[in-house]
C-alpha cells in the first residue's frame, strides 16, 4: 500500500513535515528542498515547453488534417490528457517521492508481481535533444538562406554536444533551473499575426475547417494520428513528481504542478495552433516539405523574413535547450531512485550525492550516455531515430498505465493525500488508462497505408527493444534482477515501510519525527 501524508484540511503541510511524510515511505532526506510550489508548477510547465514542443512535432499534425487537426484535434485531446494527470496527481499526493511511478507500482500491486512490473524506466530526453538538434540545423539553413546538407552524422554530432553541455550544466545545481521561465508563447500569440503578410493569412473557414490529407489514411484515422503532436507536445508533466524529494509541501505542490502545468499548456497551445492556422498560408504541402527542413521554420521565415525568423528561431531553439536540460534534471532524480533501492547495474556508483554541488552528479552523466547510445539509432536510419518520438509518449504510457491499474486492480490499501478526486477517481482513471492504451496501438502504424521496409514504422521495433533488453536483463540467469531486486528499499531507521505503517504506535511516531529532524 501507499502512505500518505497525515490528512488536514489545511493544505499547507507544517515546517518539517515534509521530511516526516517521506520517511513514512522509508526514506531518509538526502536533497535540498529548494523548489517552492511555485517553482515546481513553473518547472512542470518548462518541461512541457509548449513553443519547441509545437515546432518539434508539427509534422504529425499538418499531412493528417491540416488546419482542422491543429486546432480541434488539440482541444479534443486535452481533457483526455487532463485525466491522466489526475490519476498521477492522486498517486503523487499518496506516496511524494523521487521513484515516482516505480515506486507506485511496487507499493500497489500483488506480492506476486510487484517486482517485476515496477522495473520499468523511461525517459524522454533522447527525443527532445534529438528535436533540438534538427532546430539548430532549422538555423544554419535560415542563416545562409539555402538549405544545409546535413547528414545523421552530422545531426548526431550536433546532438552530443548538446547532450555533454547539459550534463556540465545540470551537475552543477538546480536553483537557476527552477527559475528559468520563457516568453516564446505570448511571442508566437502577438508577433506572428502582426508581421505575417496578407497573402499569407488565412480567412476562417480555412484555418478552423480546413481537412487537409496528405498522407493517405482515411480522414478518421488520420485525424486521430494528428493527435501525436497534442499528446506529445503536453507530455511529460509527470516531471515534477521526481523532484518531490526537493520541493516544499510536495504531497500537495506536486498534484497541483502537474494539473495546473497542463491547463496552461493546453490553453496556450490552443491559442498558437489558431494562431498558426491563421497564418502559415494554404500551400501546405510547401511548409511540409520546406528546403528548411521544418515546417515551422519556413512558417516564420514567410511571415517574418530571414532575420527576424532567425532571431525568433535562435529563441526557440534556446528554449529546446532548457526543455531538455530539465529532461536531464528530472530523469537524474528518477535514476537515483532506482539505484537508492539497487534497482539499476552500478547502483553503489549511482547513489551518491556529490558533497559540493548537493546534487547526483554521478546519475546525470549516466542518464547523458545512455541518451547518447539512444541516438545512434541515427545510423540506422532516419525513420529509426524518429520513432524515438512515438516512443517517448508510447513508452510513458506503459509506465503511467502498470501504476493507475494497479492501484484499483490488486488488493491494497491505498490511503489518499490531501489531492483526492473522490467517487470521480475511477471514472477517471479508467478514462485515462482506456485512452492510454488505445492511442498506444495507434502510434504503432506507419505515417502512410503504403509503406516500405525503409519507411515503416519502427516505434514497435524500437520499443520492443528495449523491452526485450529490460526483461533478458530481469530474468537472466544468476545475475537477474529477479535473484536480487526486492523493490524499495528503506534507509531510515527505524524504517517506516509500506507493511508497518499502521502499526505505528503514537510513541514510535514521535521517534520517527525526532530522528527525521535530526537528519
Amino acid at each position: 500500500m501507499i502512505s500518505r501524508a497525515p490528512a488536514t484540511s489545511n493544505l499547507h503541510l507544517e515546517p518539517g513535515e515534509d521530511e516526516v511524510t517521506l520517511a513514512k515511505l522509508g526514506y531518509k532526506q538526502e536533497f535540498r528542498r529548494e523548489f517552492t510550489p511555485l517553482e515546481v508548477s513553473g518547472l512542470a510547465f518548462s518541461y512541457i515547453g509548449v513553443v519547441p514542443s509545437i515546432v518539434s512535432v508539427f509534422f504529425y499534425a499538418l499531412p493528417n488534417g491540416g488546419p482542422f487537426a491543429m486546432v480541434w484535434g488539440w482541444a479534443i485531446a486535452c481533457p483526455f490528457i487532463m485525466c491522466i494527470g489526475l490519476a498521477l496527481g492522486e498517486l503523487a499526493s499518496a506516496a511524494p517521492t523521487s521513484g515516482g511511478l516505480y515506486y507506485w507500482t511496487y507499493s500497489l500491486a500483488s506480492p506476486r508481481c510487484r517486482n517485476f512490473c515496477s522495473g520499468s524506466h523511461c525517459v524522454g530526453l533522447a527525443s527532445v535533444n534529438w528535436a533540438c538538434a534538427i532546430q539548430i540545423t532549422a538555423a544554419i539553413s535560415i542563416a545562409s538562406g539555402q538549405p544545409y546538407a546535413t547528414t545523421n552524422a552530422k545531426i548526431y554530432g550536433i546532438y552530443a554536444a548538446v547532450m555533454l553541455s547539459q550534463a556540465v550544466l545540470v551537475s552543477l545545481g538546480t536553483k537557476v533551473l527552477a527559475r528559468l521561465q520563457s516568453l516564446l508563447c505570448f511571442i508566437v500569440i502577438i508577433a506572428l499575426p502582426i508581421a505575417t503578410p496578407s497573402e499569407y493569412r488565412n480567412s476562417a473557414s480555412f484555418a478552423l475547417g480546413n481537412f487537409t490529407n496528405l498522407d493517405g489514411w482515411p480522414s478518421g484515422f488520420a485525424f486521430i494520428l494528428s493527435l501525436m503532436a497534442p499528446l506529445w507536445t503536453i507530455g511529460g508533466y509527470d516531471a515534477s513528481v521526481h523532484m518531490s524529494e526537493e520541493a516544499s509541501n510536495a504531497a500537495t505542490a506536486i498534484p497541483w504542478a502537474i494539473t495546473s502545468s497542463i491547463i496552461i499548456a493546453a490553453v496556450l497551445g490552443w491559442v498558437i495552433n489558431v494562431v498558426l492556422a491563421f497564418c502559415m498560408g494554404t500551400d501546405l504541402d510547401g511548409i511540409l516539405n520546406s528546403p528548411l527542413g521544418q515546417p515551422l521554420a519556413q512558417i516564420f521565415y514567410n511571415s517574418l523574413g530571414q532575420r527576424m525568423a532567425l532571431v525568433f528561431w535562435c529563441f526557440i531553439i534556446s528554449a529546446q535547450y532548457m526543455v531538455s536540460s530539465n529532461c536531464l534534471l528530472v530523469g537524474s532524480r528518477q535514476t537515483f531512485a532506482f539505484a537508492r533501492d539497487g534497482a539499476l547495474p552500478f547502483s553503489r556508483y549511482l547513489y551518491r550525492i556529490n558533497g559540493y554541488t548537493h546534487t547526483p552528479v554521478n546519475t546525470v552523466w549516466f542518464d547523458a550516455a545512455c541518451a547518447l547510445l539512444i541516438g545512434l539509432l541515427a545510423f540506422v536510419s532516419t525513420q529509426a531515430v524518429n520513432a524515438v518520438f512515438t516512443i517517448g509518449v508510447t513508452a510513458s504510457y506503459i509506465s503511467y498505465i502498470t501504476p493507475i491499474t494497479t492501484r484499483f486492480v490488486f488488493n491494497n490499501n491505498f490511503k489518499p493525500g490531501p489531492f483526492h478526486l473522490g467517487k470521480f477517481s475511477f471514472p477517471i482513471s479508467a478514462i485515462a488508462v482506456t485512452g492510454m492504451v488505445f492511442m498506444n496501438i495507434v502510434f504503432f502504424f506507419p505515417s502512410t497505408p503504403q509503406t516500405t521496409a525503409q519507411e515503416m514504422n519502427y516505434t514497435v521495433v524500437v520499443l520492443g527493444g528495449f523491452m526485450f533488453l529490460a526483461i533478458s536483463w530481469y530474468y537472466f540467469p544468476v545475475y537477474g534482477g529477479v535473484h536480487w531486486f526486492n523493490g524499495p528499499i528503506a534507509n531510515i531507521t527505524p524504517a517506516i515501510t509500506c507493511e508497518n505503517r499502521d502499526e505505528d504506535s503514537m510513541s514510535e511516531k514521535e521517534e520517527r519525527d525526532a530522528e527525521v529532524i535530526d537528519v
